[in-house]
């Protein structure tokens, strides 16, 4: 419960700082919101008005302090595009980008820790510089042309799977999993790469220690060993990268939903930084930053879970 709440507090600086370094980045690039919905044919007098109605007359400090102050009661502003509130907007999306980035990992684990074992076990032989030599084809090709790829071969040439949209899971739970079932493999096997190499290495070196050979010396199988004893160490570190990845799935997923046309996170920011909407633009990146930081406390509290060992006092 300490760590909880140590870790807790550490959340709000770490978003203060986040929202400030947005804030300002978005403030002092050229141009804003009113320029670009006036066009180049606005004449200054409209344009002046515009400015007035959305506040960017004023002070930059001013509108910082104002802008803090609603953050801090849960109020992220209102999209000057949608003309609604950046919060049901981003509970909105949500779903979407959370599905991606979990059917991701989903599909990273499944394949990234029998492919390692397997790859550890047998090192150095066929089956391991296979994986090895996939893992870095894997890394090697952007996601963006990974989704392309499958929507050609499973979308376009063999229409399996939709080229385009999203259905909910409560709408149609088939559905749900036939629209995201492409993005997910593109984003997944990317993050499978590195995290296949990431298992190998770290069982390879768990196998090497002394108390795996006092085991085998006593009889035990190598199955067991493995099970028991190895895999509990093993998979500390790959347990944090995993943690660490995931909060990157949800960064991968912009440029997925665009590819793959769903309406989440990823999307909506892409399209507050075309129109220039910069209450969106800040409440996504927020958004984001409070996420990955729970991520971090949520993968601390699993070490604990993966190895007794571990304790926080």
């Amino acid at each position: 419960m300490t760590l909880v709440v140590r870790r807790l507090l550490t959340v709000a600086p770490t978003v203060l700082v986040v929202a400030t370094v947005t804030f300002v980045a978005l403030q002092v690039i050229p141009g804003d919101v009113a320029e670009l919905m006036l066009g180049m044919e606005g004449q200054t007098d409209d344009i002046a008005r515009l400015r007035k109605e959305f506040g960017l007359d004023r002070p930059l400090l001013v509108r910082y302090l104002d802008w803090l102050g609603h953050l801090v009661r849960g109020n992220l502003g209102t999209s000057v595009t949608y003309r609604e509130p950046v919060m049901h907007l981003i509970i909105a999306r949500l779903p979407v980008t959370f599905s991606v980035a979990f059917g991701a990992m989903f599909v990273a684990v499944a394949l990234a820790l029998p492919l390692g074992i397997v790859a550890a076990r047998r090192a150095w032989s066929p089956i391991d510089l296979a994986v090895l030599a996939g893992s870095q084809l894997g890394l090697a090709v952007p996601t963006f042309w990974m989704g392309i790829l499958l929507l050609l071969g499973f979308a376009a040439a063999l229409p399996i799977f939709p080229l385009q949209g999203y259905v909910a899971f409560t709408r149609d739970p088939l559905q749900w999993i036939r629209h995201l079932a492409l993005p997910a493999l593109a984003l997944g096997l990317e993050r499978a790469a590195a995290l296949a190499r990431l298992v190998r290495a770290s069982v390879l070196d768990e196998l090497s220690r002394d108390y795996v050979r006092t085991a085998r010396s006593k009889g035990l199988a190598g199955p067991y060993v493995l099970r028991r004893h190895v895999l509990l160490n093993a998979l500390v570190p790959v347990l944090t990268v995993a943690g660490l990845q995931l909060g990157f799935l949800l960064g991968g997923t912009i440029v997925l939903e665009q590819v793959f046309g769903l309406p989440g996170l990823g999307r909506l920011l892409l399209q507050g930084i075309y129109s220039r909407d910069l209450a969106v633009v800040q409440g996504a990146v927020i958004t984001v930053a409070v996420i990955f930081a729970l991520l971090n406390l949520a993968v601390d509290l699993l070490y604990a879970v993966v190895d007794p060992r571990i304790t926080y006092d």
